[in-house]
């Protein structure tokens, strides 16, 4: 085991214990999550996984990948006493505490989604309507406009407009301003990480 997988296994194992101290009952309501035995069932992108004490699992029983197990870890941990009703679409760079990861967000989740699908608007749509997305509530005129539901109280806007004569094509990836009191900024960075893995990984199976 390298140090950086020990720091990260102290870290899970310290997450797990906080879980075990939980409530199931309830925070169910305001995660919009499913109560099983000891744990949640919380969707990731359409993806159900669990969560417990006793570790975190996707439906064939492994453990997911680092940034996911914590963000699930935080999601529960961070749970809000009363559910917030701030819908307002904002950037990540509007959350609080976000200033050190805002290039982070900007260089690896909206112009690496921008990038990638320059001049394949078609391969953006296919991918995005793959992992889950769907029409957005926001009324956009964009090139591509897709809502996703990346946690049950977390949708994400992506807007896509290609590349012309005169500009390279841009991505903005949008939250709702109540997303900080389920997250802190750095669990918001890693779920457009997230958006930006998956769409490309389904962009290569989409299109074969």
């Amino acid at each position: 085991m390298n140090d950086e997988e020990s720091v990260f296994e102290k870290t899970y194992r310290y997450y797990l214990e906080q879980i075990g101290d939980v409530d199931m009952n309830a925070v169910a309501w305001n995660l919009d999550a499913t109560v099983e035995k000891d744990g949640l069932i919380i969707p990731l992108f359409g993806e159900e996984l669990f969560a417990s004490a006793n570790g975190i699992q996707d439906a064939g029983g492994n453990r997911p990948s680092i940034d996911i197990c914590v963000i699930l870890s935080k999601y529960i941990l961070i749970c809000p006493k009363e559910l917030p009703v701030d819908k307002e679409w904002v950037s990540y760079r509007d959350f609080r505490d976000a200033g050190p990861l805002i290039n982070y967000f900007s260089n690896d989740v909206e112009q690496a989604i921008g990038k990638r699908f320059a001049g394949k608007l078609d391969a953006l749509q296919k991918a995005g309507e793959a992992i889950g997305g769907y029409t957005p509530e926001l009324d956009v005129s964009n090139d591509v406009g897709m809502q996703f539901d990346a946690l049950p109280r977390i949708p994400m806007t992506l807007l896509f407009n290609d590349a012309d004569d005169e500009f390279e094509a841009t991505c903005s990836v949008l939250f709702q301003r109540r997303t900080e009191q389920h997250l802190d900024a750095e669990c918001i960075a890693m779920l457009g990480w997230q958006l930006a893995y998956r769409l490309k990984k389904a962009a290569a199976t989409v299109n074969q």
